[in-house]
C-alpha cells in the first residue's frame, strides 16, 4: 500500500527531497490525451484572455526545456510537462478576486477535473519550491521545469529573470515583508538556472529566447 510519504519510482518522474507520493492511479504519470482538455478546463474556470496567452508562453518555455530534457537522455513525459504549464494559472483569476493562493486552488481544480496528481504538480508549485533543491538529473523535472519556465515569461513575453523580478516587484512588492519573499523566490529561481545549464549543457540559459514561432496553438 502506498502512503503520503512514500517517494516516486517512476523514472519519468525523479524521486525528488521532500516530494510525497501524491497519486496512485495506475496511468497518474500519463499526460492528458489531448491539449484540448486543458483549454475547456480554461474556460470552465473562465480564465482571461491575457491570463491564456501567458501561460501558453509558459508552455512553450516548459515544452522547449522538457524537449532538451529528453535529448540529454533523461527520462521525461514532454506531454505532460506542457499540459502542466497550460493549466499553471487556472486558478489566477479566482485568487485575484476572492483571495486565496492561485497555486493551491489550482491544482485542486486540476486534481478534481483530471484524477492526475502528477499533472497537478507544475500547478502547486510554480510559485516556490519549499524545499532545497533536488540535484543531478533530478532538477529537470516537471515542477521545477513549470516553476521556471513561468519565471522566464512576463505576460505573454519572454524575459531575462532579472526582468521578470522587476515586473514583479512592481505588481506585487507592496510592503518590505512581500519583497523579502519575493527576493527569496527569485535567489532560488536563479540556482534552478544554472543547475539546469550545467545538467543540460546550456550555456547562457538566461538569454536564451525560446523562439515564439514555436508557441503552442
Amino acid at each position: 500500500m502506498h502512503t503520503a510519504a512514500t517517494k516516486a519510482k517512476d523514472p519519468e518522474l525523479p524521486a525528488l527531497n521532500g516530494l510525497p507520493y501524491l497519486a496512485f492511479p495506475s496511468n497518474e504519470t500519463c499526460a492528458l490525451d489531448s491539449d484540448a482538455i486543458c483549454y475547456d478546463l480554461w474556460q470552465q474556470y473562465s480564465m482571461p484572455k491575457n491570463i491564456q496567452d501567458h501561460s501558453k508562453l509558459v508552455a512553450n518555455v516548459a515544452w522547449q526545456i522538457a524537449q532538451r530534457v529528453l535529448d540529454a537522455g533523461i527520462k521525461i513525459n514532454v506531454d505532460l510537462v506542457r499540459q502542466s504549464a497550460l493549466l499553471h494559472d487556472l486558478g489566477k483569476a479566482y485568487s485575484l478576486e476572492y483571495g486565496g493562493s492561485h497555486a493551491v486552488l489550482g491544482a485542486a481544480w486540476v486534481v478534481a477535473a483530471t484524477g492526475n496528481y502528477a499533472l497537478a504538480q507544475g500547478v502547486l508549485y510554480h510559485v516556490y519550491w519549499p524545499w532545497d533543491l533536488p540535484e543531478g538529473p533530478a532538477i529537470c523535472s516537471l515542477p521545477i521545469i513549470v516553476l521556471y519556465a513561468d519565471k522566464r515569461a512576463k505576460h505573454a513575453d519572454c524575459v531575462t529573470l532579472e526582468e521578470r523580478e522587476e515586473d514583479l516587484l512592481l505588481r506585487y512588492g507592496s510592503n518590505p515583508s512581500s519583497r523579502k519573499l519575493m527576493a527569496k523566490g527569485f535567489e532560488q529561481i536563479r540556482n534552478i538556472e544554472r543547475a539546469l545549464s550545467d545538467c543540460l549543457d546550456w550555456g547562457d540559459l538566461d538569454a536564451y529566447s525560446f523562439d515564439s514561432r514555436r508557441l503552442v496553438n
